[in-house]
């Protein structure tokens, strides 16, 4: 399994942290080591997510509509072009 350098640096601080505090501190202190960790990462909340899958099914249906609208009027220009011949 290859190393992954935040986990490290994450398993380093949490190692200090634990040496080096009570057990409140390190909760404390990991939970704030977390929040940073968490806000860089630049992560969305489920409810985020959730709109955004929405959204995209919503316009995958659309597309899928308009598309089928394409070959029927695609169908339609085809059978005049016939006609005309």
């Amino acid at each position: 399994m290859k190393s992954n350098p935040w986990l490290d640096a994450f398993q380093k601080n949490v190692s200090e942290l634990i040496s080096k505090s009570s057990v409140a501190d390190v909760e404390r202190n990991v939970r704030g080591f977390m929040g940073q960790a968490f806000t860089k990462m630049d992560l969305v909340t489920r409810e985020e997510f959730d709109i955004q899958a929405d959204m995209l099914a919503q316009a995958m249906t659309r597309a899928n509509d308009l598309e089928k609208q394409l070959q029927a009027l695609e169908q339609r220009f085809t059978a005049m072009e016939n006609n005309k011949g």
